[in-house]
């Protein structure tokens, strides 16, 4: 038995507003794991205490099974069928209703890539909740624009600072900086990212316990979220 919002939760974190529709849930000694993305983008999320036997699940359509979860509430019975061996189908079952998903054949799914952690990070952030809604804010007042720049530099008081530009690079163009203290070792860098990819993220995970921002000055951008329940991770290439 699962309750709803966990898992509805969990499919947020990869499926980030319609990015991964098509994955492989992993299933090994109660904890589900995810991997999905594609190249310049890609993420792992943990789902712990799921109550399945192990295997892998093809999930062909994500949006379609968070349309059948939609009209369940509160603790949900979760149950499998197999064909040989081959799970053909997902059973979901509440008070009310008996719900059926079909599965995917995973070889048809392909298989995911995912990336180490570069040589080192010369940035390391503490994200709060309250930095996190901010963010949000941020990149929605400027929601025609996906440019975002990552700086990091010195305040008036001499505080290694990273800054998030949300905005276009033209001089007459509107512009949102928001400013974080953290671990910098080098206030020199200027790295543009997809501003729309970063608030997704940061929306699909703004129920967890705050997280982590580090940056390598190589481009990659990697992001921790954790609460009891899940666990997710980001890696994000700068844009080209």
């Amino acid at each position: 038995m699962i309750n709803k919002t966990s898992l509805q939760s969990l499919i947020s974190k990869y499926y980030l507003n319609g990015l991964n529709n098509q994955v492989k849930w992993r299933i090994q000694d109660n904890t589900l794991t995810v991997y999905a993305g594609e190249a310049g983008r890609v993420c792992k999320i943990k789902l712990n205490d799921f109550p399945l036997e192990d295997g892998e699940l093809g999930i062909f359509d994500t949006h379609k099974l968070s349309k059948l979860l939609s009209i369940t509430s509160g603790d949900l019975i979760l149950s499998l069928e197999k064909v040989k061996a081959i799970y053909t189908k997902l059973y979901i079952a509440d008070s009310n209703f008996n719900l059926t998903f079909s599965l995917a054949d995973i070889l048809i799914l392909g298989k995911n890539k995912y990336y180490g952690d570069p040589e080192s990070f010369e940035v390391k952030l503490d994200l709060t909740p309250e930095d996190i809604g901010r963010l949000i804010k941020a990149k929605s007042a400027l929601n025609d624009v996906n440019n975002m720049l990552i700086t990091t530099t010195t305040d008036l008081d001499g505080n290694n600072v990273c800054e998030f530009i949300f905005g276009d690079n033209t001089g007459f163009s509107n512009k949102i900086t928001y400013q974080i203290l953290g671990d910098i070792s080098q206030t020199d860098m200027s790295i543009p990212f997809d501003s729309e990819v970063f608030k997704d993220i940061l929306s699909a995970n703004k129920d967890q316990d705050g997280g982590t921002l580090k940056l390598s000055d190589v481009g990659i951008m990697k992001l921790n979220f954790s609460s009891k329940e899940i666990e997710s991770e980001y890696f994000v290439a700068r844009n080209e």
